[in-house]
């Protein structure tokens, strides 16, 4: 019945449109478009004909081995097996971490950027010297004598051992407190720059200093002497009674989930020695400074405060989450801070500097390679800056001035009128 319906609707149509020959079927052979075909084995290597058999033997390896160490753990005491777990823990970790990392660090050195020189190098600037890193490494010199304490000026606070208690369960919020803190050069320093003739006394202030500076001399050789302004943070009552000075920093922290760091929160009273390999890695530069300014000093100790944010998006309060002290010198051997190489680099720089003709100068370092060039500026190089700073802080000392002008005059007159009508 199927059969016979298409065959009555294929009549019907073709009774309407007319049944042609071009689309009739003819079945005929082409031998052209018929091709050879190689079905011959491929010769296949001896690894890959035995790829089976070596990854069993693998397998057999691995849990032969397995066996073995479980076989062993039996034997060991309890302290012993738990040790042996860990250690495997830890392998299977590293071992997986390891990968990653890899992956990460490729990926970085593709993200890193070619960055940019604080100060634009001119094309008239002449390098006069270079001193690489490497080269800068290996100096030394020993010959440095003990300072001499020339001047102490400022004051200083007892320190409150109540912040050694902190942790990150009853972290303590950050407060500020009404002091003032000295930024002005050594260049611009009244105290460095007093002459033997000369009297100097501490200009007066509303709010008292928050450090003291100490002015030390030390003789590099026979034919130098330096001046170095030291400064103390705190200082500090001991057991029995003595009385130390103190240097106190703090560590600020960073968002851990954009830098691949550790969050203090949850690592900073178990893993403190995490926390701080981690600064000493992203901020070595500042670690070594803290550690060198606190041994020119003679502080007996340096505190590290851990200070984080309130919260990640408020910029404005912040909270302690712990501190750790040290002793300068033990410190510096940690983060494998020689005072020889330092006292060997100066050294190195002052020779330089007085080989140099009677200029100006500019030492910079290149920011992405690992030296310290000395270019030669022509006369008027950063003038124009200098002089608008002066003529700014002269246009402010004369708005100050008539402010004070202004306010008096009103208080003036203000007690005139209240006077008048008696």
């Amino acid at each position: 019945m199927f059969v016979v319906l298409v065959v009555c609707v294929a009549d019907k149509y073709s009774s309407q449109f007319g049944g042609g020959s071009q689309y009739a079927y003819f079945h005929e052979e082409d031998e052209t478009s018929f091709q050879l075909v190689d079905t011959a084995k491929t010769q296949k290597t001896a690894y890959q004909r035995n790829r089976m058999r070596f990854a069993q033997r693998n397998l057999r390896r691995d849990k032969d081995r397995r066996n073995l160490t479980q076989f062993n753990m039996q034997t060991l005491p309890k302290s012993a097996k738990q040790k042996e777990r860990d250690r495997m823990r830890l392998q299977k970790k590293f071992q997986k971490q390891f990968g990653v990392r890899q992956k990460w660090d490729q990926k970085l050195q593709a993200q890193l950027k070619p960055r940019d020189s604080s100060v634009e190098v001119r094309s008239d600037w002449e390098v006069k010297e270079e001193m690489d890193f490497p080269r800068l490494m290996k100096m030394r010199y020993m010959e440095v004598a003990d300072p001499v304490d020339i001047e102490c000026c400022g004051a200083l606070e007892h320190y409150d051992k109540a912040f050694d208690r902190v942790t990150t369960r009853n972290e303590k919020p950050l407060k500020s407190i009404k002091r003032i803190f000295h930024t002005v050069t050594t260049t611009d320093d009244p105290v460095i720059r007093k002459r033997d003739s000369s009297d100097f006394g501490e200009p007066p202030h509303n709010r008292p200093t928050l450090s003291m500076s100490q002015y030390r001399r030390w003789k590099l050789g026979d034919d130098i002497d330096l001046i170095v302004r030291c400064e103390h943070d705190g200082v500090m009552t001991g057991a029995n009674g003595e009385v130390s000075f103190i240097n106190i920093k703090t560590l600020n922290e960073w968002d851990s989930r954009h830098c691949n760091g550790v969050d203090w929160r949850q690592k900073l009273d178990s893993q403190r020695g995490a926390v701080l390999a981690t600064e000493l890695k992203n901020n070595s530069y500042k670690l070594a400074r803290w550690t060198c300014c606190a041994m020119l000093a003679g502080s007996e100790y340096l505190k590290l405060g851990y200070v984080s944010r309130y919260h990640v998006k408020d910029s404005s309060r912040h909270v302690i989450l712990g501190t750790q002290q040290f002793k300068p010198n033990e410190f510096a051997s940690q983060i494998n801070l020689s005072m020889e190489n330092a006292w060997g680099i100066l050294r190195c720089v002052i020779d330089i500097c007085r080989k140099l003709d009677e200029g100006k100068y500019l030492i910079l370092k290149d920011p992405n390679k690992q030296v310290i060039r000395v270019y030669s500026l022509p006369d008027g190089t950063f003038s124009s800056e200098e002089d608008e700073d002066e003529e700014e802080e002269e246009e402010d000392e004369e708005e100050e001035g008539n402010m004070r002008k202004t306010d008096l005059r009103q208080h003036t007159g203000g007690a005139g009128s209240t006077q008048g009508p008696s």
